[in-house]
């Protein structure tokens, strides 16, 4: 790729975002019921690529339930508020009534209550029984102190989670950072590790053994890492870069490694322009923030939003456009894309000619503007 300069001593590629670029379509049709949205990740099966993100704005107990019941999978933030408080809705409801000058310094004092490792086994117990997948997510930096409770709990899919990971932490001070390799070879349980933009930092997490990778920086809604530490890349040549460490990695270990987009997706046009550009599977935030059973009340915050010292994210208002059934299967009465998210992502295949995700990501792409 060209590289443009920045001045004498700095040249930069030029990144291209979902806005940037168009799916092209084929010289044939298909028919939108044939079209197969299935998507496997070492033993688990789901009817959609869908994943919804580990905020607490996102999946409750309850959503995750219903998530897996419409055919995806919802990620617990097991260092959210489910985890810390016995109930949480009275800290939600607390919450959505906040003043907007008051929201983030209350939120960082409500996140500061320890985490519970009773409640861990609890959580996942709920969606246990409920007969779907469970699948939760945790930092680097708690996942150690966690891991024999997340595994007697029987946990289904383990994502070690943060704005940015690497695979292995360097510091000069005497503490033993995590190292991704040695810690998930060690684990029977598959694990997503994210988040990552670039095509060495996702070959090293490949490396790593993890049955998946999240691809995104600076990319949410409710984000602000981009202005409060300048860091980021957009998704649509983040996904092609980790999409060709995939390829490298596939060809060095036989070993495929999922890549799952994380954020700037807010239609179904964006979730197959991200498939398009490499991803297997989708994790989505705000999008389902906006169902009405959305445990943020009409309020969409992450992780980074109450980090207890430099905050990298807001709540931001995400006003219901539908039941978490409609969100993702319809029907829609609007003609903007954000609700029947699969339907959309079908729509789309069926008229490129594809019948299946793997198929899909040949489709080409054109640069828009």
């Amino acid at each position: 790729m060209a590289e443009i300069e920045i001045g004498k001593g700095k040249t930069a590629r030029r990144a291209y975002g979902f806005d940037d670029i168009t799916i092209v379509p084929t010289r044939r049709t298909r028919d939108p019921e044939d079209i197969d949205l299935r998507w496997e990740i070492d033993a688990y099966k789901f009817d959609l690529p869908f994943m919804a993100s580990a905020m607490d704005s996102v999946v409750s107990p309850d959503t995750a339930i219903e998530i897996g019941r419409q055919g995806g999978v919802g990620a617990l933030n097991l260092e959210g508020l489910w985890t810390r408080y016995e109930d949480a809705d009275d800290v939600l409801a607390e919450i959505a009534g906040l003043d907007d000058d008051a929201a983030t310094q209350r939120m960082q004092e409500l996140y500061e209550a320890p985490v519970n490792p009773d409640l861990i086994t609890a959580r996942i117990g709920e969606i246990n029984a409920a007969g779907v997948v469970s699948c939760a997510a945790i930092s680097p930096g708690r996942v150690k102190r966690h891991i024999d409770t997340i595994l007697a709990a029987d946990l289904g899919l383990l994502v070690i989670q943060q704005p940015v990971i690497s695979a292995e932490h360097v510091s000069d001070k005497p503490i033993d950072p995590l190292n991704l390799k040695e810690f998930i070879r060690r684990l029977e349980l598959p694990v997503i590790v994210g988040d990552c933009a670039s095509y060495s930092a996702a070959l090293h997490l490949m490396r790593s053994g993890a049955a998946g990778v999240l691809v995104g920086v600076g990319t949410g809604r409710a984000s602000t890492v981009r202005s409060v530490l300048g860091i980021g890349g957009p998704q649509a040549t983040a996904l092609a870069d980790v999409r060709a460490a995939r390829i490298r990695h596939l060809d060095e270990t036989g070993v495929y490694t999922h890549i799952i987009a994380d954020g700037s997706m807010n239609t179904g046009g964006d979730i197959a322009k991200a498939v398009v550009c490499g991803a297997d599977a989708v994790m989505l935030g705000a999008p389902l923030a906006a169902a009405t059973e959305a445990p943020g009340r009409g309020w969409h915050w992450g992780v980074q939003s109450v980090h207890p010292t430099v905050p990298q994210g807001g709540r931001v208002a995400v006003p219901s456009v539908g039941s978490l059934a409609e969100i993702i299967h319809g029907p829609s009465h609007s003609d903007d894309g954000s609700v029947n998210l699969a339907g959309g992502l079908r729509q789309s295949m069926a008229m490129c000619g594809y019948t299946d995700l793997k198929d899909f990501q040949k489709a080409e792409i054109l640069v828009s503007q």
